[in-house]
């Protein structure tokens, strides 16, 4: 059974979902999620694994940050996390928002980090490829998210709410069932609560500089490779991470197992959690059967 917690780190509680039990797993959530996303590969993984799900501060149950807060300050929030925990080094699990973060803890404190997956996420190598106009469709989000109006805007009603995120999540899912009624139903009311729509959004406004520098024509000063052991399964079908853009993993992930993850969207752990959990369980048992990372 899933239990659920209430951990201070930092001046701030975040709330934590953990199962199982064995070497520690630590899931990162995206946008728009929060630590339910992880709930069905949790549940296949808790024989094998000590799975802590984190709220990000600013989502879910967790405290809400004022103004911008991004990557460096959510990396020393969870650092702070496996300390209080005791866990380190860890595993980590992650995608899209989540993903971003994991590549500034693995620069800033490899020794907490036993490996790394992936699933889509946007790393250097990506580039100004989504900017690239048939794209700007899937990613327009980006931008209203760093406004001052849309948290204001989506504020108005809850309705707006609803349909603003059961449209991002059915169309960023190539298999729209994941997301069915009663789903939706958690997701919206996670952002309806107070303080999670500019919660959310202060991830975006913390990283808007960064994402001009890269969609620029000046090309950005690249960060260091990342080399611990990553794995990375890239969902085929999802419209806002295409495929295509994995080409250049190996620049940033020189220690790389890199595969592609067929019928599946945005949300491979959501669309299909039997393989997910199957892929992320193979490669932290080979991680384990070599020697965990201490």
């Amino acid at each position: 059974m899933i239990k659920h917690s209430t951990v201070a780190v930092r001046g701030a509680n975040l709330h934590v979902a953990r199962v199982g039990q064995g070497r520690p797993l630590l899931l990162l959530h995206g946008w728009p999620e929060f630590w339910l996303t992880w709930e069905p590969v949790m549940t296949r993984l808790a024989d094998r694994f000590d799975l802590i799900a984190p709220d990000l501060r600013g989502f879910g149950n967790s405290d809400k940050p004022q103004g911008a807060f991004g990557p460096d300050d959510q990396t020393e929030d969870l650092v702070a996390l496996i300390d209080v925990l005791g866990v380190g080094p860890v595993g980590i699990v992650s995608h899209d928002v989540g993903a971003t973060i994991t590549q500034t803890l693995a620069r800033r404190h490899p020794g907490q980090v036993a490996g790394l997956f992936f699933f889509n996420f946007m790393y250097p190598g990506i580039g100004k490829r989504v900017t690239a106009p048939g794209h700007l469709q899937y990613v327009w989000h980006t931008w209203f998210n760093q406004s001052d109006l849309a948290p204001d805007l989506l504020a108005t009603s809850p309705e707006a709410v609803r349909l603003f995120f059961t449209f991002l999540l059915r169309r960023w899912a190539h298999r729209p069932e994941a997301f069915d009624d009663a789903t939706i139903e958690a997701f919206v009311a996670n952002f309806q609560a107070p303080g999670n729509l500019a919660g959310g959004f202060a991830h975006y406004r913390a990283v808007a500089a960064q994402r001009r520098a890269e969609a620029s024509d000046n090309t950005p000063l690249r960060p260091p490779p990342i080399p611990l052991p990553t794995c990375v399964r890239w969902a085929q079908c999802d419209p806002t991470l295409p495929m295509e853009w994995s080409d250049r993993l190996g620049e940033t992930f020189p220690n790389l197992d890199y595969a592609p993850f067929p019928d599946a969207g945005h949300f491979p752990h959501r669309e299909q959690p039997d393989r997910a959990a199957a892929e992320i369980r193979a490669f932290f048992d080979r991680l384990d059967a070599q020697g965990w990372r201490a």
